[in-house]
């Protein structure tokens, strides 16, 4: 259990530094102005419950964001939407009312740390028995609109969107997101101001010599440190022990390397400090879920794509 609460520490100020990064907000705003859809980013265990009057979402999905009752079954599709793309990657899926979803996974290594959402539009455009089928749904979940003509005119001002100009927003959508999750890596890697000196100075030493035998004894003698006391206080302010950082580092390292299709992965391995072939694919599939080989494959052929 003390494990998984430190993980999950650890993720959650990857999340937050994601999300207050210039990266994130520069793309953000560049997608609402140019696709008109609203766009967040959420946390993996996060409820689906949007602020009032967020920048271009449904104004039919804002009034019902007023009532518990009505946004139940958006909670149960957005949980189910999530679930989806931690599995699958990128999701798309249908709410109760017909509008469209859609979730990109942002992972660190192979484990989703947050979500890009949009969607909150129709691919098709509505017409009265679309709304009354809406109304009856909702009216048998228990909320009883205050009035039925402003829920109805809120209904018909949500936004359509063909189908294939949807796509086109998700393909741009899913093409950050891998951009956000490289993000993260150097996030996770990279040294935190409010970090003490000697872990300061040890982060410095690893990748000064990533490529080296890293015991220990040696990177905690750098940091000027006990043994003991430096396993404290570096898995205390990094979130990882000290193996598990390296590892992240060479794997950071190493998916650079599998970019030049001439270098053998054999060779990167050893380049990057793996004492063992066995040890790296390990590794490597524990952080990305996947082989090497794989990894290597599917990145040069969407960059050819």
């Amino acid at each position: 259990m003390g494990d998984q609460s430190t993980l999950q520490i650890y993720e959650q100020r990857i999340f937050n530094r994601l999300a207050e990064s210039d990266l994130y907000k520069t793309y953000q705003n560049a997608f609402r102005n140019a696709t008109g859809l609203p766009l967040r980013l959420v946390g993996v265990d996060e409820q689906w419950r949007l602020p009032e009057h967020l920048e271009n979402q449904s104004p039919f999905c804002e009034k019902l964001n007023l009532c518990d009752s009505a946004c139940q079954a958006c909670v149960a599709i957005n949980r189910k939407l999530m679930d989806d793309a931690k599995a699958k990657g990128p999701s798309s899926c249908s709410c109760f009312s017909g509008m469209s979803a859609t979730a990109v996974p942002i992972t660190l290594g192979s484990n989703p740390v947050a979500f890009l959402k949009t969607g909150q539009v129709f691919q098709r455009t509505p017409d009265e028995n679309d709304f009354n089928g809406v109304l009856k749904t909702l009216t048998e979940s228990g909320f009883v609109p205050d009035d039925v003509n402003t829920l109805k005119e809120a209904y018909f001002q949500t936004r359509t969107v063909s189908p294939e100009r949807y796509q086109s927003m998700v393909t741009l959508l899913s093409s950050f997101g891998e951009q956000l999750s490289r993000h993260a890596d150097d996030l996770a890697t990279a040294q935190d101001g409010r970090e003490p000196e000697a872990i300061a100075k040890a982060r410095k030493f690893i990748h000064a010599h990533l490529g080296e035998a890293l015991p220990l004894p040696v990177v905690s003698r750098h940091a000027g440190l006990s043994e003991s006391h430096f396993c404290r206080v570096f898995k205390e302010v990094a979130g990882l022990t000290l193996t598990e950082y390296i590892s992240r580092c060479r794997i950071a390292w190493t998916k650079r390397e599998l970019l030049r299709p001439a270098a053998r992965i054999s060779d990167v391995a050893f380049k990057v400090g793996f004492q063992s072939l066995s040890q790296f694919n390990r590794s490597f599939a524990r952080l990305t879920g996947c082989s090497p080989s794989a990894y290597r494959t599917e990145r040069i052929e969407k960059a050819a794509s």
